[in-house]
């Protein structure tokens, strides 16, 4: 048996999808003697530099930070090496692990990954889980190796997807359900009953990172389809349209049943929002929003920007 207080952890992680896994390990007891972070990036309208999630709880713990450019630098791997982590834990940091590193903790680097492995493997898994109209999802902790989230898994813990469930939502759940799967892993590790699973890779699929690109609609897929590519693309990217060459975001949609004009052909607009033809089905839009402008519900939008019916949405770009 082992305790968690004698393995010597680092952790890396950014955003705060990692602040859960990481509070989990402090409150273990588990020594974290670093923190290998993003560096600080501009942000909001200012441009300040602003430090990432992780940074700021490690500081509340006065955990040492360390935020590398490159983690594949020669003089970073010995910083790494010379610090002697019995384990690794790595939770959306943002760079690959190379071979140098995976090798310096004895308990290996682990993973928490937000997918039921091997599905999803990449790093939109909870995105691409939401557009694709999945049912369930999960977080799966994994033995890393030098591959693409190809490692063996340890534990896994599965969730269902709502039909109206955004990923903003779901990212929320998973990240608590990724540090109880770090939990549990933790608890294996411990007790010598950590047993890693091979994946088959037959079954794995790819999420690549979402692009604004991919939130541009086709009228011509189903309603079902769409309504699934505007909530896997919220709140980022968003999903959008033209409106008369303007780029018309828009979010909180529902399918309702209907048929009747071309896809992407506004049926009817009124305070309950606003009914778009597509491929099969038809859509109801309840939140819209115009360059520059804020996020309105229908109602208020509306009252500015009237679209009545027969209103075309889609077309090429101006």
């Amino acid at each position: 048996m082992i305790r968690p207080e004698e393995i010597r952890t680092v952790f890396m992680g950014t955003p705060d999808f990692a602040l859960p896994t990481l509070q989990g390990l402090i409150e273990a007891g588990v020594p974290v003697c670093a923190v290998y972070t993003q560096p600080d990036r501009p942000s909001g309208r200012g441009k300040k530099l602003t430090p990432p999630p992780v940074k700021e709880l490690a500081r509340r713990h006065d955990i040492p930070v360390f935020q590398p450019a490159r983690l594949r630098d020669a003089a970073v791997i010995e910083e790494l090496r010379a610090l002697a982590p019995d384990l690794i834990v790595v939770v959306a940091y943002g760079q690959i692990l190379p071979k140098s590193i995976l090798e310096i903790p004895r308990y290996g680097c682990i993973n928490v990954h937000a997918s039921l492995l091997p599905r999803y493997r990449g790093a939109a898994p909870i995105n691409k889980a939401v557009v694709d109209g999945e049912q369930v999802t999960g977080v799966t902790t994994m033995l890393m190796d030098v591959g693409l989230d190809t490692g063996d898994m340890l534990v896994k813990r599965a969730t269902e997807i709502s039909p109206d469930e955004t990923a903003g939502q779901l990212h929320d759940r998973l990240a608590l359900l990724g540090r109880e799967a770090m939990e549990e892993t933790l608890q294996r590790l411990c007790a010598g009953k950590l047993v890693p699973q091979p994946q088959e890779n037959a079954l794995s699929s790819y999420a690549p990172m979402m692009k604004k690109e991919h939130g541009r609609v086709d009228w011509g897929q189903s309603a079902r389809a769409i309504h699934n590519q505007v909530r896997g693309l919220s709140p980022w990217p968003g999903a959008y349209t033209l409106l008369q060459g303007e780029i018309l975001k828009f979010g909180v949609t529902s399918v309702e049943n209907g048929s009747g004009g071309e896809p992407g052909t506004i049926l009817e607009a009124g305070p309950d929002g606003v009914v778009v033809a597509c491929g099969e089905g038809v859509l109801r839009i309840r939140e819209l929003q115009l360059p520059g402008k804020k996020r309105l519900i229908a109602s208020d939008f509306l009252c500015g920007r009237p679209l009545p019916a027969g209103t075309r949405l889609g077309g090429p770009c101006e």
